[in-house]
């Protein structure tokens, strides 16, 4: 013969399986993400982790991190156990940001290739996920105002190239993207103008020695 439940076990088993479902949805972490934390998708940029959610797929339980990119009016769902194949980082530390503000001061590094190479190249960068390189691409294809236009095509990989790097110093330093683009940009034509007066100063030194 069955034993008969008291109201005291049932209620002890309800309140464990609302614990239990609780527990379940209250899932906010996993492999070192959390909800609500910004990262960087190398497809797409810096993207928010707005929830961590579980899809029955082909009869198998599949774990996915629910990342929202705001600009781009975008969701994407990552399975949580493709972290590595997809290159999913977190934001990139002070130091970093730092670095990649430094390579900007350099001079640009054209290859003498062609430049459906080159553009291959520069589109390899921007979605890399690499704040250096795109640092890099940033400097190469940066123009001051005494230098020619870019092309159309130079452009575009300039424009997606400061867009993807701004949006991440912005949330590292706390700027709105604006402000991020002006702290880039500030540093570009500083070390132009630094060049260009070092450059001319060359120049004049050199004037009266090859007069003699």
């Amino acid at each position: 013969m069955t034993p008969l439940k008291t109201p005291k076990a049932v209620a002890q088993k309800s309140a464990f399986n609302v614990d239990a479902s609780q527990q379940k949805k209250s899932v906010s972490q996993r492999h070192g993400f959390k909800t609500s934390e910004h990262v960087v998708y190398p497809a797409h940029g810096v993207g928010r982790i707005i929830g961590i959610e579980e899809q029955e797929i082909a009869g198998m339980a599949l774990e996915l991190f629910v990342i929202n990119f705001e600009k781009e009016k975008l969701t994407l769902r990552v399975p949580t156990g493709k972290l590595e194949s997809v290159g999913l980082r977190k934001l990139a530390e002070d130091k970093v940001v730092a670095k990649a503000l430094d390579v900007l001061k350099g001079r640009a590094r054209v290859k003498r290739t062609m430049w459906s190479r080159r553009a291959q190249e520069y589109d390899a960068k921007i979605n890399s996920g690499d704040l250096i390189a795109l640092a890099e691409v940033v400097r190469d294809l940066y123009r001051s105002e005494a230098q020619p236009e870019q092309s159309y095509s130079e452009r575009q990989l300039y424009e997606a190239a400061l867009d993807r790097m701004a949006r991440e110093v912005a949330v590292v330093y706390k700027l709105d993207e604006r402000g991020a683009i002006q702290t880039i940009t500030d540093v570009l034509s500083k070390s132009a103008r630094t060049r260009r007066a070092a450059e001319n100063a060359a120049e004049s030194d050199g004037e009266p020695s090859q007069a003699a």
